[in-house]
């Protein structure tokens, strides 16, 4: 008997998928074997953002549970996935100066945030017209090699399947099946493409295009993520990662040369060197962003045996680990789900569906 067939081999479906199976839970997962958000994500883990210098909601419980869950699977697949790195925070304003400020006398905060360097105080060849700050407790997974470890775990494990999703192939009635396989409930963890979904497609979804490039370089640059309105990763000490594009309307994974335009501009007001790098690689994927800004988990109000994990938006690899772990807890033990992630907040739109 299968207990649970999970749609959708992102960070997501996979996370959910591991502790489940860790948990005694037979499991499957069909994912169309394509290209999906997380593998292009940048797996960034930062816990102050915006212009504001905002702390994540439930970050304090949230991180710990991340680097936990990433350093077990570390543990078990041999190979490290969660890369530590400090962040330099290259302000844009006077204002992003003065807010940081605010933010350090703020114990809350003391954790994540070092000190803040004036003007004049450069790093390397790199402008920092306003100053800059370190932040703490920042990385990025490598959300690639991870979701490859874990596919090849599921399929050792009997627990995959590769298959295109046809929706009229999921039958309610009698009891619930797909194809030759009838399991207890069906979670769709299928990112922005829930958006598609007869079911859950009344959710308020904000899916979010985002570009990706890789560059290789020859200049002298920190080993440290720097973040100056958008972001980059370096990988090693010749090839960088810079994004990320925000585009609401153009929903689909298409590169464009807009998107490479607008980050080698964004590159080149801090380092006029660095932009002119060889582009190695241009990604693009959607972010399953949501209306609110929370996640969106639980069971459909009027078939209970389905189920949705969803909504991560780009903040994916820090909160999936704890919330998967939740919803773990939710559907084993009955424990109730947090009400800011849980779909009952929009259940009326779901009934109306």
């Amino acid at each position: 008997m299968i207990d649970y067939l999970i749609i959708g081999q992102g960070l997501a479906g996979s996370l959910l998928a591991w502790e489940l199976i860790q948990r005694g839970c037979k499991v499957v997962v069909v994912d169309n074997g394509r290209e999906n958000a997380s593998q292009v994500a940048a797996g960034l883990i930062n816990p102050i953002t915006g212009m504001r210098f905002v702390k994540s909601t439930d970050v304090d419980t949230l991180l710990p549970a991340a680097k936990h869950r990433y350093s077990q699977l570390a543990d078990f697949f041999q190979q490290a996935f969660y890369i530590e790195k400090p962040m330099l925070r290259i302000f844009r304003s006077e204002s992003e100066f003065t807010n940081a400020g605010k933010r350090l006398n703020n114990p809350d905060y003391r954790p994540y945030l070092g000190d803040i360097r004036p003007l004049g105080d450069g790093i390397g060849h790199l402008a920092t017209p306003f100053g800059f700050l370190e932040q703490r407790q920042t990385g990025y997974l490598l959300t690639r090699s991870l979701l490859s470890c874990l596919k090849a775990y599921f399929i050792a494990n009997d627990s995959y399947r590769q298959a295109d999703i046809d929706y009229r192939d999921i039958r309610l009635q009698p009891s619930l099946r797909w194809q030759d396989i009838a399991p207890r409930r069906i979670i769709f963890c299928e990112g922005y493409r829930a958006t598609q979904n007869p079911w859950f497609c009344g959710l308020p979804f904000q899916p979010v295009k985002g570009e990706i490039l890789t560059l290789e370089h020859q200049a002298e640059l920190a080993d440290k993520i720097l973040n100056y309105g958008n972001w980059l990763i370096p990988l090693n000490d010749h090839q960088i990662r810079i994004g990320a594009t925000f585009d609401r309307e153009s929903l689909d994974t298409r590169i464009t040369e807009q998107g490479k335009i607008d980050l080698l501009n964004a590159l080149s007001q801090i380092s006029p060197t660095l932009s002119h790098a060889t582009l190695i690689n241009h990604q693009a994927n959607i972010r399953p962003c949501t209306q609110d800004r929370q996640p969106f988990i639980g069971s459909h109000p009027r078939h209970k045996q389905l189920a949705i994990f969803n909504g991560f938006g780009a903040k994916g690899s820090l909160q999936i680990p704890w919330h998967s772990r939740h919803f773990a807890d939710a559907l084993l033990n009955g424990t109730p789900l947090s009400k800011t992630c849980n779909i009952e907040r929009h259940y009326e739109r779901l009934c109306h569906h």
